[in-house]
């Protein structure tokens, strides 16, 4: 299959799959016309990675993934690699919430303050 059909079937845009392809995920067949050729593997293997990148995952992070299918296992993330790639991904959110939650309670000690600030009389109030 062409590259048009290929984006189609895996319900991405061709500029997508074409990124796919400069970043070595997939890597179609040439045809004699010098045109890609796709098979079915490839459409399993960019829906993949988009599910991956909707998952916040870059593409880099997709490789270990997209190198489990293409050993032939039927689900990407059965690999040791694959598991390695959540883990990271995994903690790595859990560094961000605890950045959010340490930046949460600044701002709404900041918030406190200044409330409190505010309701102090003024000498004109006085």
């Amino acid at each position: 299959m062409q590259i048009k059909e290929l984006a189609e079937r895996a319900g991405v845009t061709v500029k997508a799959v074409r990124y796919y392809e400069s970043r070595g995920l997939i890597s179609p067949d040439r045809a004699p016309n010098g045109y890609r050729e796709y098979d079915a593997a490839d459409v399993l293997v960019v829906r993949e990675i988009r599910a991956l990148l909707s998952l916040g995952l870059t593409a880099d992070e997709t490789v270990p993934f997209v190198e489990c299918l293409r050993a032939g296992n039927e689900r990407a993330d059965v690999c040791p690699a694959s598991l390695d790639a959540y883990r990271m991904r995994i903690a790595e959110i859990e560094r961000r919430i605890d950045e959010l939650a340490t930046l949460r309670d600044q701002l709404t000690g900041l918030l406190h303050d200044a409330e409190s600030y505010g309701h102090h009389p003024t000498q004109e109030e006085s």
